[in-house]
């Protein structure tokens, strides 16, 4: 059995994408999924299953569509790239609540004179396999680089910071 980590994009935030975890973690058991288990209130969940990611990805999307009334974009990940967006930049001294790991489809190459005309002093990217993380040290929400990223990016994506991504590694360990 695999461990992985899903990520659904845009639940409970500012009142849209009203997702219960409670009714979540009772759906995704109810796809065969095993050990299910959520963190905060916004579309993480950590379970075992022996299915791969794609099909998981859809599977959860279509359940939550028929559930909820929403299908949000998701992402299934293992606990190595979950790892990886943890490790894999240069901003391990950082305040974790200011770094995220904005996860998409496709490697991105985003126009870096565009990314640089919005950023603030001390405000840093990285780009790797699938993900651009983006430290703000000003804050994610009052960044406009971070506003602007999903047209900067065009794909779809989801974000978490560093904190969040720690304790999804965290329940991984520790079952």
């Amino acid at each position: 059995m695999g461990v992985w980590v899903a990520l659904l994009r845009g639940v409970n935030v500012s009142g849209a994408g009203k997702l219960p975890m409670v009714e979540f973690r009772a759906m995704l058991a109810g796809l065969g999924l095993g050990a299910v288990r959520t963190y905060i209130q916004s579309g993480n969940a950590v379970f075992e299953s022996e299915r791969p990611a794609a099909e998981l990805e859809a599977a959860i999307r279509d359940a939550v569509a028929a559930r909820f009334g929403f299908a949000p974009e998701t992402f299934v990940m293992t606990a190595e790239e979950i790892t990886a967006a943890l490790t894999d930049h240069p901003y391990a001294g950082a305040d974790p609540k200011f770094v995220h790991a904005c996860f998409l489809r496709e490697t991105p190459a985003p126009d870096d004179a565009a990314l640089r005309a919005l950023a603030l002093p001390g405000d840093g990217w990285h780009i790797g396999p699938c993900r651009f993380t983006l430290h703000t040290p000003g804050g994610y929400g009052t960044s406009k680089l971070a506003e602007r990223l999903p047209r900067l990016l065009p794909q779809p994506m989801t974000a978490r910071n560093l904190r969040t991504l720690a304790a999804l590694q965290d329940m991984i360990a520790h079952p």
